[in-house]
């Protein structure tokens, strides 16, 4: 494994480094000191979208923001765009930067990462906190599953081009239209869709899409395993008005997830950090204050995935 690394100095929100792993760019943003966190954007997002909350989780905490490959100033090779591949490429980058454990904070697809990387990792993960995450059920907005259609490879450079979904009243505008809100909705998601006007990013974005939905919706649900999660301190945080994943999808997965907490953002949408930062900074600030990083015991998952099949038999 190779590790050059790159550190331009004086961005407010971390020094924005690089490192290399496995041949390809990385690119991430650190903050802070304290016990890591770890913040995984969704899809067609990068770490810019924490922009404001970053500043608040680093007064107490080391803060770790990489962008995924594929997406951000990230590489985009052409390669496995699977939460697997995600969730193990999240695990190489903390293992490079000498971080043991973290809790990791995960956005719409970053939900799903977060999810993969403690089952695949659970030594890694201290707490699991899931924002308006993938993953969690079938349903997900139409403008997503649109993706994995055939064809979609021809209409995407038409929606990343700025004319279209530039800032301001043009915008709210058009992503009106198919449902979302004009505040945090619609600029998070309009200056997502702006990077499909790159070629390789728009390649990147179609094989994750297709990785994890169909035309019919998410095609990864990880409900079956929630079960697995009784040890993990679990926080799932959503927007009551989220226009792109159900809230149902956080009441379903708390139902199912022992012990875990549930926090619903009345007003927000699809971002509810961004829509209400303070309160996302406090909710998480005193999730952590109030629980103990899980202990990875494989006699306790052992015991776990036994009595499933007992009462399955």
């Amino acid at each position: 494994m190779t590790t050059n690394e790159t550190s331009p100095a004086g961005d407010p929100l971390g020094e924005p480094r690089s490192i290399r792993l496995h041949g390809h760019a990385v690119h991430y943003r650190i903050l802070g000191e304290g016990p890591a966190l770890v913040l995984l954007h969704g899809i067609t997002s990068d770490s810019e979208t924490w922009r404001e909350v970053l500043p608040g989780l680093a007064e107490r905490h080391t803060v770790i923001a990489p962008d995924l490959l594929g997406h951000g100033m990230s590489a985009k090779p052409q390669g496995d765009y699977s939460l697997g591949a995600f969730a193990s490429g999240v695990r190489d980058l903390l293992v490079a930067l000498g971080i043991e454990r973290a809790t990791v904070i995960g956005h719409s697809l970053g939900g799903g990462v977060a999810m993969q990387l403690s089952y695949q990792f659970p030594e890694r993960v201290e707490r699991l906190v899931l924002v308006s995450s993938g993953g969690l059920g079938r349903e997900v907005h139409p403008m997503l599953r649109a993706a994995t259609l055939p064809g979609s490879d021809w209409v995407l450079p038409v929606l990343g081009r700025a004319g279209l979904l530039g800032a301001g009243a043009s915008a709210a505008r058009a992503l009106g239209r198919i449902g979302l809100r004009p505040n945090a909705d619609v600029s998070g998601i309009a200056a997502g869709f702006a990077t499909l006007a790159d070629e390789e990013s728009r390649r990147a974005f179609l094989h994750t899409a297709r990785s994890i939905m169909d035309p019919g919706g998410q095609r990864v649900d990880a409900s079956d395993r929630l079960y697995l999660a009784a040890g993990m301190p679990t926080l799932i945080l959503w927007g009551e008005r989220d226009p792109m994943i159900p809230v149902a999808h956080a009441r379903a997965a708390h139902a199912l997830m022992p012990h875990s907490r549930l926090e619903i953002f009345p007003t927000a949408g699809h971002f509810p950090f961004r829509d209400d930062p303070a309160r996302f900074v406090a909710v998480l600030n005193d999730f952590i204050a109030t629980t103990a990083p899980s202990e990875s015991d494989e006699a306790g998952f052992r015991e776990l995935l036994l009595a499933d099949e007992e009462r399955a038999a």
